[in-house]
């Protein structure tokens, strides 16, 4: 088998069919055998599972993928790759490619159908530009997901693991760690790359919990005070909560909640662990206007 991890290969491959990188779909090829062979270790693909791939472009993680899985279904955006991608994984008869953008497609109904409701794992070289929306969305869709293993900007891995008290901690790493257990399992250098990028990437296993580490009683409204604590970050949590516009509740009510957690008046939002943010939510819960609840 010719792998396209290897650098010249993939090369061979852009130039046969004169294809061009597309700056707005925020392609960059893994060209580095030892960081794919990392990846399907880290993800745990066995010839038991199904695999979503994310963004396959010319087939290099996905020769690896149909390897290692039972099926592959690799999404792909770019009408443009689809036919180097029906050459490059023409030897794989456990692959399905479909051009499609992984943020309209509805995941759920899409693993449900594929794979009969049994649980799907994600893996992915992920665009720097839209890494947040495509996570979120895949978590958010409440599909059967066991794990999410995905290649992405180094700090932004780093902003998923974060605990409560660091400067990179935020809205991401309490949403990321509302859904899953989150573990960098490598680093990733620029020239692993074609073309090269700007910056560092880095590996990320996000472990799909069970059950959620907290219930809050309206989740909706939990993800909004964490939005809105971290959108003003130099403020305290008091003004950050009263100042945001998706909010109605008063100081009053907002101090007497935070008091009510034993936090001073003068804490940040960045203090506060999921589960504090899950108990600030139940005590303003019961004080939104009836219009507001989900």
């Amino acid at each position: 088998m010719a792998y396209l991890g290897e650098p010249h290969r993939t090369v061979a491959v852009l130039q046969k069919y004169n294809f061009h990188v597309q700056k707005k779909y925020g392609q960059n090829f893994l060209i580095d055998a030892h960081v794919l062979e990392r990846i399907i270790e880290e993800a745990d693909v066995t010839k038991d599972d199904f695999v979503i791939e994310i963004g396959p472009g010319i087939g290099t993680m996905t020769q690896y993928l149909c390897e290692a899985a039972g099926q592959v279904a690799a999404v792909e955006i770019d009408k443009n790759l689809i036919p180097i991608l029906h050459d490059t994984l023409s030897s794989y008869d456990n692959v399905e490619i479909i051009n499609e953008d992984i943020l309209k497609l509805d995941i759920a109904a899409f693993a449900r159908e594929k794979n009969s409701g049994r649980p799907v794992k994600v893996v992915a070289n992920l665009p720097y530009y839209i890494t947040t929306p495509i996570i979120m969305g895949l978590f958010e869709s409440h599909a059967p997901i066991e794990s999410i293993t995905v290649m992405v900007q180094k700090e932004v891995a780093e902003r998923m693991q974060c605990k409560p008290g660091s400067k990179d901690y935020g809205a991401l790493s309490l949403a990321v760690q509302y859904y899953a257990s989150p573990k960098i399992v490598a680093n990733v250098p620029p020239n692993c790359f074609l073309p090269r990028p700007n910056v560092g990437s880095a590996v990320i296993r996000l472990t799909r919990h069970e059950e959620p580490p907290v219930r809050p009683e309206d989740e909706a409204l939990m993800f909004r005070l964490i939005r809105a604590s971290f959108n003003q970050r130099r403020k305290t949590l008091v003004n950050g909560l009263k100042n945001a516009s998706e909010l109605t509740f008063s100081r009053e009510q907002i101090e007497a909640a935070v008091t009510a957690l034993g936090k001073p008046l003068t804490v940040r939002g960045e203090a506060l662990t999921l589960a504090e943010f899950a108990r600030l939510s139940d005590c303003l819960s019961g004080q939104q206007p009836a219009a507001l609840k989900r």
